[in-house]
């Protein structure tokens, strides 16, 4: 088995860690630091050293293992934690995260960040605690601090378990000399992964012995790996709660309940962390006897008797664990399964249609027993779509950073709240929304969000609020990014359209006065900085959100913030939609966009210039597009009135689509149009119908701008045509 093989896993699970450690990292309260969160943080610090030495990633291991030390120090109250030092930790964090991406995209990290980073932390050390941290320059360090401290003393003379020498004995995880035999158990292993496990193990010493049975499998290593690297690299194969690992006597439980089996367990390193297990020391050789899994357990707690108690005991029993219950899948995968059933949908579909033919009389058997796939079709589709959908922390849980570093650069004080964070989305979806939603939130901080002096002349608090949340509504997801800051200044966005040549009026609603600011190269900011000013950035966003079947509302008061709104469906890959037929086709309208349907009137009809039309809905007036005239569709209805005029939203304008009919509603399976054939104009996608048929899903806005393009050429054509008669005679005089 080759340890390569299981780099994904180590890259995942390690950028999991960082995460939470900057979560917690921007939760700290510098003057009054939480212990669960320290030990949160030293332990994701903890497990990354070892993972990064067990596969050789040397410049990580070494990082980490100053990070580590220096964490160590802090939750053992020896340094004091303030928001310098804390900034400290968080670029450490991202030196980490730098150095993993370079690991994982087979590169070399940085060896000047790397060296920066560890003579900052290393000054830090000095100057807080006026003690140096060891390790940083070789790969061995931790091993070499181990050699020299001494082998604990028996219990009568153990030091306590705060003590310094306790705490660096096992937080630097010492390596075991060369020969040290070592026990491995692996309980309730299947023998195929067993076999795996095994033949890891050899890479990593030399099995002298293999016992036990499939329940419990021993396994007697004499290596100079320490437990602690075995045990990282055996827990991205197997659960943490089936592997138990020390000296023959630890595990075995032969030694006496007065000896030295193990080394007094530190509480900063066993807190809030029972998967965790540091090596114990070499214990004086006694012959094994079988014994519980338990004994080890009950031996250390006699050894530390008369020792302060630790914060939590290691424990080695096994015991259900909560990650058993999840497991990593292939993102690939989960998309060849939603396509699948996909087909069965159609498939289904089309089998439908066909017995809905059929005399119901005939065979009810077989009537109840379509209704009933149908029904079972529909909860399976429900079922393998939930896979793919995950909650909006996903994305909330990158801005507390950016929010923290960006009002510090921009000295303001801001406080940002997150909610509904438990709210699922497709995950293709959230992959997307992430750099439109993190220019919104720049924009707030920079444009939005007034400074303290501006703020409390104003009569606001100096600290202004930023809230991110997220909701459902129907098949759509509403993100909006709030914020009590000054609002959208209406004159000064229509003073600057006139500047930029745009074709504006007084009379503008605040709706469409607002979308301005979404126009290429439009900026109000007063001078370009490194956040914005340079105009680029609120088109992109409204850009890539279409593209995504969404769109941007934005609700400002002057004085009183802004709020700017995302609506989303929910998932790309299925869509619930209104069918209509024009002429002989049938298309498809996300159902998100209907509004409503009505049979137009001349009275309501009104020309504009060219061959542009609107249409009056109550006090609305709204562009006429004829689905026929923008996609060329043949034996269409073409007098308005016998047509179905359907109200539909777009880019946040609204529209009147002529249709010939409406024949329903229903729910269908995205085909991407342009993979599988071309771009079309005015269609974003298709679909299957029941009867084998391809139906186009319509763009709305892509629509108008493709029936306007249609009409504009038209009327050029035809003023064209007029043109002709008179410039003939030049025309045959030039070609004689």
């Amino acid at each position: 088995m080759d340890i390569t093989d299981f780099y994904d896993t180590f890259f995942e699970e390690a950028e999991e860690l960082l995460a939470d450690m900057e979560r917690h990292l921007l939760e700290l309260d510098p003057a009054a630091p939480d212990t669960e969160q320290l030990n949160a943080i030293f332990r994701a610090a903890h497990s990354i050293k070892g993972g990064a030495g067990t596969f050789g990633f040397e410049i990580l291991q070494r990082t980490t293992h100053l990070f580590e030390n220096l964490l160590d120090h802090t939750r053992r109250g020896e340094l004091r934690l303030r928001p310098d030092i804390v900034d400290t930790f968080l670029e450490t964090k991202d030196m980490l995260n730098d150095q993993l991406d370079a690991y994982r995209n087979e590169q070399a990290p940085d060896q000047e960040a790397y060296e920066r980073i560890c003579q900052t932390l290393k000054t830090l050390a000095l100057e807080e605690i006026g003690q140096a941290l060891d390790g940083g320059a070789e790969p061995t360090a931790p091993a070499a601090a181990a050699a020299a401290d001494p082998v604990p003393a028996p219990a009568t003379t153990a030091p306590p378990a705060d003590s310094p020498a306790d705490q660096d004995a096992t937080s630097e995880a010492p390596a075991q000399d060369d020969g040290t035999a070592l026990v491995v158990a692996l309980i309730g292993v299947a023998d195929k992964d067993r076999e795996l496990l095994v033949e890891e193990l050899a890479q990593l010493g030399e099995v002298l012995e293999r016992r036990g049975d499939a329940q419990r499998h021993e396994v007697v290593l004499s290596t100079s790996v320490s437990a602690e690297d075995i045990e990282a690299v055996m827990c991205f194969i197997a659960e943490a709660d089936q592997v138990e690992i020390g000296p023959c006597q630890s595990i075995a439980g032969t030694a006496p309940v007065t000896g030295t089996d193990s080394a007094p367990e530190s509480a900063g390193d066993s807190a809030g962390d029972s998967a965790e297990k540091a090596p114990a020391a070499p214990a004086p050789a006694a012959e094994p006897v079988p014994a519980t899994p338990g004994a080890a357990a009950t031996s250390a707690t006699t050894a530390d008797a008369g020792s302060p108690p630790p914060r939590q005991q290691r424990k080695t029993s096994a015991k259900p664990v909560k990650e058993a219950s999840s497991i990593r899948v292939s993102v690939d995968k989960v998309d060849q399964i939603i396509n699948l059933v996909g087909e069965l949908i159609i498939t289904q579909s089309m089998l439908d249609q066909t017995v809905s033919e059929l005399d119901a009389a005939a065979d009810p058997r077989l009537l109840n027993g379509m209704s009933l796939l149908q029904r079972n079709a529909r909860d399976l589709q429900e079922a393998v779509m939930s896979v793919r959908m995950v909650p909006m922390d996903y994305v909330f849980s990158r801005y507390p950073r950016l929010v923290r570093d960006l009002a510090s650069k921009l000295d303001k004080d801001v406080e940002l709240t997150t909610e509904g964070e438990s709210t699922e989305l497709d995950k293709s979806l959230t992959e997307r929304i992430i750099d439109p939603l993190t220019h919104l939130v720049r924009n707030s901080l920079d444009h939005g969000i007034e400074s303290p002096e501006a703020r409390l002349a104003a009569g606001k608090p100096a600290t202004g609020r930023l809230t991110l949340s997220a909701q459902h509504q129907g098949g759509n997801i509403l993100i909006e990014v709030i914020d009590d800051g000054a609002g959208l200044d209406r004159e000064r966005i229509l003073a600057k359209a006139r500047e930029s040549g745009l074709n504006v009026s007084d009379a503008m609603s605040d709706d469409e006065v607002w979308q301005l600011i979404f126009a290429p190269g439009f900026s109000t900011a007063a001078q370009v900085s490194d956040v914005s000013g340079r105009g680029v950035g609120m088109d992109v966003v409204k850009r890539n959100i279409q593209a995504m079947g969404g769109h941007v509302e934005i609700l400002s008061r002057q004085g009183q913030g802004t709020t700017t709104r995302i609506v989303l469906p929910l998932t790309l890959a299925i869509l619930d939609g209104m069918s209509i037929r024009v002429g002989e086709e049938t298309f498809i309208l996300p159902l998100s966009a209907v509004l409503e349907s009505l049979q137009p009137s001349r009275d309501n009809l009104y020309a504009m210039a060219g061959d542009d039309q609107v249409l009056q809905v109550r006090d609305e007036y709204l562009p006429v597009v004829a689905v026929h005239s923008a996609l060329d569709v043949a034996n269409a209805r073409t007098e308005i009135t016998e047509t179905i005029a359907v109200i539909v939203q777009g880019e946040g304008r609204r529209y009147a689509l002529l249709v010939d009919d409406l024949i329903g509603q229903q729910q269908v399976v995205v085909k991407n149009l342009e993979t599988n054939y071309r771009r079309v104009p005015g269609v974003s996608a298709a679909t299957i119908l029941g009867d084998g048929s391809v139906a186009l899903i319509l763009d709305i806005a892509d629509l108008h701008r493709l029936d306007r393009e249609k009409k504009q050429r038209r009327h050029h054509d035809t003023r064209g045509a007029h043109l002709l008669p008179e410039s003939q005679p030049l025309t045959e005089d030039l070609s004689a």
